[in-house]
């Protein structure tokens, strides 16, 4: 065994030690190794068993998934990786494991650089200056030239790169530079390997050669139209089966050749293609064969459109994802930003209360110093009675506001069971009237037997209980008592009708101070037709509503030192008898 080159040692090395971003410049260096030995000699061969042993074509194979926008060199660096791996492949003999390097080293090369070539020309597609679609353009040709070079080496990979997804999708565009480009790759594999399109599945060969017409269809370029030309005049050539294919399942395609492309420059191979599908016509197709072959065409036109239609809404739904990550993840830098903030500011705010107090106690202390020693208890009685006035202000507020909102609590449920239980009523009432004006259902017919039956019963019941008798003026004087105690029934129901509906008139009115006390303005907001609402029109009544309120005003402005004791009383109890006095008479919207 020879020794490894020194300069594939020391690369290895540096490859295997560098940062992950620095490795695409680092493989640059290969392209310098390579070039240092002639093509095909056995230095040259070494060089790339020494490449590949170490894993440095690993290496290059990996990283062209990544995206190389963030990476230094670029896309230029990647154009240039992909033509490294090509020439490390093409000439190399594996002796350790074959089947490994044939199998999935190379299959997996392949689909990398047509996955780099997609992304290539997604971005030529996409780019506004002339300078980067030249640019991209460029680096997708070096991309397609190692591709075809990698398959030219290996004759295998010829299907392989067919049956690829990647290399369909890069075929089915609309774009002129880079389906030439494409065309022109396929130019290639059929020229490496004449038998290919034997080789892979029907629908992939389906897919090729439905693109291909319908490049010839849609476009009216003629260097499409010479490509695509050239490449069906390739397949018919090669493969008979292939033409009559061709004839069977595209009826219309010498029509569309013969008076769309004649006449563009390119008459010879146009000229060549309809004799080979006019001498395979010859041999007669029947009326069901052309519908069928219309029928597929119009199938194929239908899959291209609804392939590409697919293809163009795939950028769009990255875009969306895209936006949507990028506002999340701008909502969350929104949370902390504003929790940090509203940290920041609670700080603030306690530093602002420590220096507040800190100033109190400084003043206190200042003004107990400036104060005669004579005078400080009386000061300090003073302070006393001020803080105690403080603090019965803001527990009284506190008491009222949650009293007030309680007793809201209280009223809201109040008026929801009043509401439930007059439903209930209605609908109880209702299902009760229902039942007493059922309409009358006839008995059920008898028959004789049951009929003969029933009179012998009754007359048994007759003859073991006899009717007593009953004289004339007993029977009057039991009638006058039955008429007697159903005017009595009459009467109590008519006497309870009038209180039902008085006690429903009254809950009725209370209801109606209830929810006009509930929806009632704030003082500040009151105007004098929202006095009017409360105004009773029984003088009497507002006259001793308007002395009651009065008296409450001047029970408010009491001094301090009258009320000491009654915030310790419940709200509902007025400590003053004559209060008291003055409110026994006061119904508001009732009646006395």
């Amino acid at each position: 065994l020879t020794a490894a080159d020194p300069r594939v040692l020391a690369l290895a090395a540096q490859v295997t030690e560098s940062r992950e971003q620095d490795i695409p410049l680092l493989l640059l260096k290969l392209k310098g190794i390579l070039n240092s030995a002639s093509l095909g000699c056995e230095e040259s061969k070494k060089i790339k068993q020494d490449i590949y042993y170490y894993d440095l074509t690993r290496y290059c194979m990996l990283v062209l998934r990544q995206d190389h926008s963030r990476l230094r060199g670029g896309w230029a660096t990647a154009a240039q990786l992909a033509e490294i791996l090509s020439h490390c492949c093409v000439g190399l003999e594996v002796k350790g494991d074959p089947e490994e390097f044939y199998k999935k080293f190379l299959p997996s090369a392949i689909d990398n650089l047509l996955f780099l070539g997609r992304r290539l020309q997604a971005r030529f597609i996409r780019a506004l200056k002339d300078e980067e679609k030249q640019d991209f353009l460029r680096w997708f040709q070096t991309v397609t030239d190692a591709i075809c070079w990698l398959f030219g080496g290996h004759i295998q990979l010829a299907a392989c790169v067919l049956q690829n997804d990647h290399f369909l999708q890069l075929l089915i565009t609309d774009d002129v530079e880079t389906a030439i480009t494409m065309m022109s790759v396929l130019h290639n594999i059929l020229r490496v390997n004449s038998s290919v399109l034997l080789q892979v599945e029907e629908e992939t060969l389906h897919s090729v050669l439905d693109e291909l017409v319908y490049k010839l269809s849609s476009t009216t370029n003629p260097v499409i139209g010479n490509a695509a030309t050239k490449l069906l005049l390739l397949v018919a050539k090669f493969c008979k089966q292939l033409v009559k294919l061709l004839t069977a399942r595209y009826t219309g395609l010498k029509g569309l050749l013969s008076k769309q492309w004649t006449g563009k420059g390119f008459d010879r191979d146009l000229s060549q293609l309809l004799d080979l599908l006019y001498l395979e016509q010859s041999s007669g197709k029947g009326e069901m064969q052309r519908q069928h072959q219309a029928a597929c065409i119009i199938q194929a036109m239908w899959r291209g459109f609804q392939t590409r239609k697919r293809l163009k809404k795939l950028p769009q739904a990255v875009t969306t994802l895209q936006r949507s990550f990028r506002a999340k993840r701008q909502q969350e830098l929104q949370h902390l930003k504003k929790q940090k903030e509203d940290e920041a500011l609670k700080l603030q705010m306690q530093l602002q209360r420590q220096r507040a107090m800190r100033l109190f106690h400084e003043r206190q202390l200042a003004l107990l110093e400036i104060i005669h020693a004579s005078q400080v208890n009386k000061y300090m009685e003073e302070m006393e009675g001020k803080s105690a006035l403080t603090i019965q202000r803001f527990w009284r507020g506190y008491r009222a506001r949650r009293n007030y909102h309680q007793q809201k609590q209280s009223l809201k449920e109040y008026k929801a069971a009043v509401v439930i239980q007059r439903a209930a009523c209605k609908f109880l009432e209702k299902r009760r009237r229902r039942r007493l004006l059922s309409p009358w259902k006839d008995p059920k017919g008898l028959t004789d037997e049951q009929r003969l039956a029933l009179q012998q019963k009754v007359d048994d019941y007759i003859k073991l209980h006899p009717a007593s008798q009953m004289s004339e003026e007993m029977s009057k004087e039991l009638h006058m008592q039955a008429q007697e105690k159903l005017a009595q029934f009459l009467l109590r129901s008519r006497l309870d009708q009038r209180a039902a509906q008085r006690r429903e008139a009254l809950l009725a009115q209370v209801n109606t101070d209830v929810e006009l006390l509930m929806s009632a303005p704030g003082l500040a907001k009151t105007t004098e037709k929202d006095l009017d609402v409360f105004m009773s029109r029984s003088i009497p009544v507002a006259t001793k509503a308007r002395q009651s309120h009065n008296t409450m005003l001047k029970y408010t402005r009491w001094p301090w030192w009258k009320k000491l004791g009654d915030e310790f009383m419940e709200d509902d109890v007025i400590p003053d008898d004559a209060l008291n006095a003055e409110l026994g008479t006061l119904f508001i919207g009732g009646r006395k």
